[in-house]
């Protein structure tokens, strides 16, 4: 199976900056400590939208990804941030090895 790169791109709600961005740093944190297949996992604040936060992830495989999408520590931060989003981008590339 080949690397599977994701590009998240979460704008969040004026209202709830604050609160999505624990989210976001809380999911940063248990997914490096938990999630097997996890290569990168970086979290970037987009300096040209306010609010807008950027997380390039790498993945082992396509399953490990999946296995990521399950754990209670993503499902949490979907159900805390429901509602409180004014945008969420996701694309997953192939990873080339050139």
């Amino acid at each position: 199976m080949e690397k599977v790169v994701v590009i998240a791109k979460i704008k969040i709600k004026e209202e709830f900056s604050n609160e999505v961005r624990r989210e976001l740093i809380a999911l940063h944190k248990k997914t490096h400590e938990n999630d097997k297949g996890c290569i990168q996992y970086d979290m970037h604040k987009d300096h040209e939208e306010s609010n807008t936060y950027v997380f390039i992830e790498t993945w082992e495989n396509e399953h490990l990804l999946n296995e990521h999408m399950k754990k209670e520590h993503f499902l949490s931060f979907v159900q805390n941030v429901e509602g409180k989003l004014d945008g969420l981008e996701i694309n997953k590339l192939e990873k080339l090895e050139l």
